[in-house]
């Protein structure tokens, strides 16, 4: 019955996750810690995440900007590596009031900045691979966190999506491999993200005929709720 819990919530947020690009993370780890514990979810969610965001490339494969997705996964790789190593080393629930904060203030900001027509360009992407990347390797998730970025570089629906997780695929391979490191990937916990990160690929696999119907508008209306969801949900972790 655990498993059958996990794999359902994993086909749903792995829907949700393939229609607006992130959301699988709050939407799956509750379920993963009540299963497995908080010391195994984190790892567990690494895995999932690297299947989570090769099932949207191989969805969206032509629609890839992959000089986008260079450009900030050339700034993340060293800094998420950077940020899992010193993960035990910072007081997570002030990395966690902080990024709820923000997730929360980019859904007036992104719309802001799309009103002005503010477009990030290659350098720009660099610098959001930076920061965004060390805060991957520290916090469990910090996709709500590339939104903007993305956006903010003239990306919609499929071709978002899928640039999007090829850069994040690239800070998540760094922090899986930091974590290997440390002897944090043993091979149980391995079986159970392959496991779990099957029923994500399925959902996201599914998403891309919802997203295909999807206007543009209504699009940003789903980002902006999954950022709102993310970041409440942050602020309560946080601060309970």
């Amino acid at each position: 019955m655990s498993y059958a819990l996990v794999l359902f919530v994993g086909f749903i947020a792995g829907t949700v996750s393939g229609i607006v690009g992130t959301g699988a993370t709050v939407i799956l780890l509750p379920v993963l810690v009540m299963v497995f514990g908080p010391r195994e979810a984190v790892p567990i969610m690494a895995v999932v995440a690297l299947m989570s965001n090769f099932a949207k490339i191989t969805a969206w494969w032509r629609e890839i900007d992959w000089r986008a997705s260079a450009a900030y996964a050339l700034g993340g790789i060293p800094a998420a590596a950077l940020g899992a190593r010193t993960l035990l080393a910072l007081p997570e629930n002030t990395v966690e009031i902080a990024l709820g904060i923000f997730f929360l203030a980019m859904i007036p900001g992104r719309r802001w900045l799309a009103r002005r027509n503010v477009v990030l360009g290659y350098g720009g992407m660099f610098a959001a691979g930076i920061v965004i990347g060390f805060l991957t390797g520290i916090v469990v998730s910090t996709g709500p966190l590339s939104v903007p970025a993305f956006a903010a570089h003239g990306l919609v629906k499929g071709a978002f999506i899928a640039t999007e997780a090829a850069g994040s695929l690239a800070l998540y391979i760094s922090k899986a491999i930091t974590f290997q490191a440390f002897g944090a990937l043993p091979t149980d916990i391995v079986v159970k993200g392959l496991i779990t990160g099957s029923s994500v690929m399925a959902g996201t696999y599914l998403a891309r005929l919802i997203v295909e119907r999807l206007s543009v508008a209504a699009f940003q209306y789903m980002l902006d709720i999954v950022m709102a969801v993310s970041g409440i949900a942050l602020l309560w972790q946080a601060l309970r």
